[in-house]
């Protein structure tokens, strides 16, 4: 994989990593993020488990990835990007437009296409 494709990884990896230790060490700062409400303990945990655990097991697969050049994990993890996005898209289509919805869309595609691209290119099938 070619240096500009490892940064772009490099740099997407950095930011689920960020998200992902805030969801799981500071959930009540997802809470402004992701304009979410736990109710209670479990919100909170729910927080920590799902949003926090998703995003630090995408760090691990793509950190595997870039260490060992075996990229057929980056397919997983968009896979992954493109389930949240369609979620979002969901959303558009059930709860109405919000302009901030936009944004993380785009970057959660960005993400996918990043991803998907760095697989095929490095002779990945699927």
């Amino acid at each position: 994989m070619d240096m500009t494709l490892q940064i772009l990884v490099s740099l997407s990896t950095a930011m689920l990593t960020g998200l992902g230790i805030m969801s799981m060490f500071a959930p009540q700062k997802m809470v402004g993020n992701f304009s979410i409400t736990p109710n209670g303990k479990l919100g909170l945990n729910t927080i920590r488990s799902v949003m926090g655990g998703l995003f630090l097991a995408s760090v691990v697969v793509l950190l595997l990835g870039l260490t060992s050049g075996d990229t057929e994990g980056y397919f997983f993890v968009a896979i992954v990007m493109l389930a949240v996005a369609f979620g979002r898209v969901v959303g558009l289509l059930f709860d109405g437009f919000d302009k901030s919805v936009v944004a993380p869309l785009v970057l959660e595609l960005a993400i996918a296409a990043l991803l998907l691209f760095a697989h095929m290119k490095n002779g990945g099938f699927y």
